[in-house]
């Protein structure tokens, strides 16, 4: 009895500190699990015991208090091993009834987004509207100004256009308008004219994405998006914004874990352009759902996303269907320059032309992940593949914790149990998928 006092109040006292939501002893009601799961432990190469020790990590993490819905996807030799959901799409924090998520609540992707943006770029190329080495400038001529000129299209994937935020004083509405926005984007001046500077861009590259996309095409990105990946994917979410009908079943963002010291708020707000609360309540808003934001606002289940990195993983084949040619996906995942201190970050990062990257001895996804791409969303949202394991995952939430105790279950649990479930199945880089033309 005594025993059990003194675990509430720790509880709550950890609850306090870290701004979290009560958890119930029991998670079954708030768990929706996928019949289709597959139990093909011959195929996937993972036992039921490894299976549900993820999941117990998940809810270990879950536990933590950060992150009132959590979803997770993953995918080991095509077999769906895992497609889960646990907790609260609204209600967490009390401000109303509690609603409890399901598979098919949908998330927004947040900077996940990029890399699915990047990839639609990536397709202009394979259908000869662009070419990744002519310059920005050549397609959207107001883009040469701030010495932009020769800033390419690769450049502007690979997070070296030097235009990583809009300035501080332009109207945050500005996400609402591409074309304001563009038009801001273009009057900057650039960090570096040669594209030598390695800095995020956590909304501009978007714009620009989003207007190749229609210069070179006609049509609106959404449309692009639609026609290449959403359609023959068979999704049923997988838009930039969501239609108004379907904002209330989406899952509300939370402002979670320890308030953040100054020296990373100020990075985080430079990155974002917005202070994190600003950005936690801009995201929540009917706006910002019913916008379109190429760099930060694709909503999809966690089983939606990890199905796209399937696709990249099959070198861009989904159910019989070619969606991109495998040389397509080898320039979207390839790696560029590696690893560089990255100036809006100040982390060292390993990019690809549109991807975040894994690392060795450890890196975004885990241990031993060097051969892994994907990408964060904010703030612990992953979504990737890995080709040395076979493995496609997402992992999608709704808190967006900073510093907080999710930290170590995330890092050291859940990723480490997928990881260690899914084992590297080809031995280094020689021995992956050969790259083709499709035929």
């Amino acid at each position: 009895m005594l025993l059990a006092r003194k675990k509430k109040l720790l509880q709550a006292l950890e609850r306090k500190i870290f701004r979290g939501f009560v958890v119930p002893e029991d998670l079954a009601p708030l768990t929706d699990i996928d019949p289709k799961e597959s139990k093909a432990t011959a195929k996937s190469g993972v036992s039921p015991e490894d299976v549900e020790g993820i999941w117990s990590a998940v809810e270990s993490f879950y536990r933590r208090s950060a992150h009132p819905f959590v979803s997770v996807c993953i995918r080991r030799h095509g077999e769906m091993i895992m497609n889960r959901s646990l907790g609260y799409v609204t209600g967490a924090m009390g401000e109303c009834e509690p609603v409890v998520g399901s598979l098919d609540t949908p998330v927004c992707l947040f900077s996940s987004s990029k890399a699915v943006s990047a990839m639609l770029i990536h397709k202009l190329a394979e259908e000869r509207h662009i070419d990744l080495l002519t310059p920005v400038s050549y397609y959207i001529p107001e883009f040469a100004a701030g010495g932009k000129a020769n800033i390419t299209v690769h450049d502007l994937l690979c997070h070296r256009a030097g235009v990583p935020g809009i300035a501080p004083d332009v109207p945050r509405d500005v996400l609402y308008d591409p074309e304001e926005a563009l038009r801001h984007i273009c009057e900057m001046e650039t960090l570096h004219s040669d594209g030598r500077v390695s800095a995020y861009h956590a909304v501009t590259g978007g714009f620009v994405m989003a207007k190749l996309v229609e210069v070179t095409t006609g049509m609106t990105i959404q449309q692009y998006l639609d026609k290449v990946f959403r359609q023959p994917l068979g999704m049923k979410y997988f838009t930039y914004g969501i239609d108004e009908k379907l904002q209330p079943t989406v899952a509300r963002h939370y402002e979670t874990g320890l308030k953040n010291p100054k020296p990373i708020e100020n990075v985080l707000t430079n990155v974002l352009g917005a202070t994190v609360s600003e950005a936690i309540e801009i995201s929540n808003s009917p706006e910002f759902m019913s916008s379109v934001i190429p760099s930060g606002n694709i909503y999809a289940t966690a089983e939606e996303a990890c199905r796209f990195f399937q696709m990249m993983l099959q070198r861009g084949e989904w159910d019989g269907q070619r969606v991109l040619d495998p040389v397509t996906v080898l320039r979207g995942t390839r790696e560029v320059g590696g690893a560089r201190f990255d100036k809006s970050l100040m982390l060292p990062m390993r990019y690809s032309a549109g991807m975040m990257l894994g690392g060795k001895p450890a890196g975004l996804y885990g241990v031993d992940t060097h051969h892994a791409y994907g990408h964060l969303g904010f703030t612990n949202i992953l979504c990737w593949a890995d080709p040395q394991r076979d493995l496609s995952a997402s992992i999608v939430t709704s808190g967006k914790p900073v510093i907080g105790s999710h930290i170590v279950p995330l890092l050291f649990s859940v990723l480490n149990s997928i990881n260690k479930a899914c084992e590297p199945c080809v031995d280094g880089l020689y021995e992956l998928p050969q790259y083709r033309p499709a035929s």
